[in-house]
């Protein structure tokens, strides 16, 4: 029995004229015609009572519309998956924390394309909890992320390293008179500028506040370059979140966040569906945790 038939036949049934379905179909009325006929031949029952130019089910006809709707649909939902999983299968759909301010994960691209040429990578930035809904919802296929959780066994949670946060900030800032690092307390006063947008942004005052110790006054940025700007014109200091590479940016200077005699660290993973595995994931992520951890 081919698809095309049972097409023909459905589209006709719930029109009620082979003349309207053969318009549906975009074939002519013989056709739609001739497919229902060799359906039938196929099945070995009739399907239609013809009258004139008009037609009635019979008790088979109403069965197998009634299921053959239900299997186009099938057969409809197959083809579109088959055309997903094709497509996931050339690329690795990547989101990574706006706040993240190294060259890492720019540098892993870069060789794992060279090693990986059959495979395509895309990325997304997003706050820890974008990321997190586009990896439960299919919006990505693994994501770089601090911890911010307890690990979940439904989640490959692969550990890259620990990473520390900074604050930029302009050389006309009081900050510029320090040395070596700064400490959350002599931030305090200074307005900290954090990436996120409008719907994360209590939830990033939360953490900060509360599981760092960020004591300053809050300003948003939708970006991390947006937020760099608002640096250099000395609206505050932005926080970001970096390993062991750190882009050049003339205009602001920075510092590592110190908490007492110990610097403010972040524990940065690759997270990604066991269900959605592929050993891709696994080769990105050892190519991620190798730059990450370039001393």
């Amino acid at each position: 029995m081919l698809l095309k038939q049972l097409r023909y036949f459905v589209t006709a049934s719930k029109l009620g004229s082979f003349t309207e379905a053969a318009l549906e179909c975009g074939v002519s009325q013989s056709a739609v015609s001739q497919q229902i006929k060799a359906l039938e031949n196929e099945l070995g029952v009739e399907l239609v009572v013809r009258r004139g130019r008009g037609f009635s089910l019979t008790a088979a006809g109403e069965l197998v519309c009634a299921r053959g709707e239900m299997l186009l649909r099938e057969a409809e939902a197959l083809c579109r998956d088959a055309r997903a999983a094709a497509e996931s299968r050339s690329r690795i759909r990547t989101g990574y924390l706006r706040c993240f301010g190294g060259e890492e994960l720019h540098l892993a691209v870069a060789e794992f394309a060279e090693k990986r040429p059959d495979l395509s990578i895309t990325t997304v930035r997003g706050c820890h909890e974008e990321l997190y809904d586009l990896l439960r919802f299919g919006g990505a296929d693994i994501v770089v992320s601090d911890q911010r959780r307890a690990f979940s066994g439904e989640y490959v949670n692969f550990v890259l390293a620990e990473c520390g946060c900074w604050a930029e900030f302009s050389g006309r800032s009081s900050l510029a008179a320090l040395n070596g690092h700064v400490e959350i307390e002599e931030l305090a006063k200074i307005p900290c500028i954090l990436a996120a947008p409008a719907e994360q942004r209590e939830n990033e005052i939360f953490f900060y506040k509360n599981t760092l110790g960020i004591q300053s006054p809050f300003f948003f940025a939708e970006s991390i370059e947006e937020g760099r700007l608002m640096a250099a014109g000395n609206d505050g200091y932005l926080l970001v979140e970096y390993a062991a590479i750190r882009p050049r940016i003339a205009a602001l200077l920075r510092l590592p966040i110190y908490s007492g005699s110990s610097p403010v660290l972040r524990s940065y993973c690759a997270f990604w569906k066991k269900t959605n595995g592929r050993a891709e994931f696994y080769e990105f992520a050892e190519t991620l945790r190798k730059i990450f951890n370039i001393a």
